[in-house]
């Protein structure tokens, strides 16, 4: 285990899949009452961070030209420097594997690798609770990556019921296509009204409620999903675009990937219920906090 001050560290910002979004309701602020369940997948960014002296944040790498000041790796990093007052930096280098606007929780992600991997590098020693209120700030989605656990969510989204998962074999489909999260909750035609699963949820019918309203957006999305019915039940990711079908095996998932129309994305990864950011920073310390 680590115990001296690190000057530098990489972690992954992985992927979530919700297996399951039901909306329940709007709040007066805007923001919707939810249930869902998250898996996180051994795939996604990879984020390195190197200590710097001075106080300058820089980041590098496959930013899709998004300015820093609207980057949530950049907003994530100058947000806990600013709040323990830290008086050092740090150079920030991403390998962009994940699409954005494709519903598998990217720019949450990369946000709440952020925070864990700076929480160490700066020494700040905040845990994992304050980090997951910190991250509330900059997304709902940001806690749960924090947290690391695969969840049953409630709230919106902040309020986490931490599950088992067996493992299962993604086949995740990306067409190409970005989906505004902001456009699908602000949308009339979003389905707001589906009643709270009682305890024994894994027995009742369980769907996405933003994926008719996305089909009809993104008829691209639409098509994705009606093409891999031809290898297993499809199912939209968050507000969509990635869509995805569950196998047993790495090899079924494999044979979809490689069946995969040329103007579409796509990647084959295993669930987990740890976050491969919290086992990489467990095996390095005692804990991930």
């Amino acid at each position: 285990m680590t115990t001296s001050p690190l000057s530098a560290l990489t972690l992954i910002a992985p992927a979530k899949l919700n297996l399951f979004l039901h909306i329940n309701g709007r709040r007066h602020d805007g923001y919707h009452e939810l249930e869902t369940l998250f898996t996180f997948l051994d795939y996604g960014d990879e984020l390195s961070f190197e200590l710097t002296a001075n106080k300058t944040i820089s980041l590098l790498g496959d930013t899709k030209g998004i300015a820093d000041e609207d980057n949530l790796i950049f907003k994530a990093a100058t947000l806990l420097q600013q709040h323990r007052q830290v008086n050092k930096g740090a150079k920030i280098s991403l390998v962009k594997r994940l699409p954005m606007g494709g519903g598998v929780g990217g720019g949450s992600s990369d946000a709440a690798s952020t925070l864990l991997g700076l929480n160490k590098l700066w020494q700040c020693g905040l845990t994992i609770e304050q980090l997951a209120a910190l991250g509330l700030q900059l997304g709902a989605d940001v806690p749960v990556f924090i947290r690391g656990t695969s969840a049953i969510a409630h709230g919106i989204g902040e309020q986490l019921q931490p599950v088992q998962l067996e493992k299962k074999w993604y086949c995740v489909v990306h067409p190409n296509q970005h989906v505004s999260t902001a456009k699908i909750f602000t949308h009339p035609d979003l389905k707001r009204d589906t009643p709270k699963l009682s305890k024994l949820w894994q027995h009742e019918v369980l769907s996405n409620d933003c994926e008719p309203l996305v089909k009809k957006l993104c008829p691209e999305v639409e098509k994705t999903l009606q093409w891999l019915l031809k290898y297993a039940p499809s199912k939209m990711t968050g507000t969509g675009s990635c869509c995805f079908v569950e196998f047993d095996t790495q090899v079924q998932a494999q044979d979809v990937l490689a069946d995969l129309p040329p103007n579409w994305q796509g990647f084959v990864a295993a669930n987990t219920n740890i976050s491969p950011a919290h086992s990489r920073l467990s095996a390095m310390f005692d804990d991930p906090n």
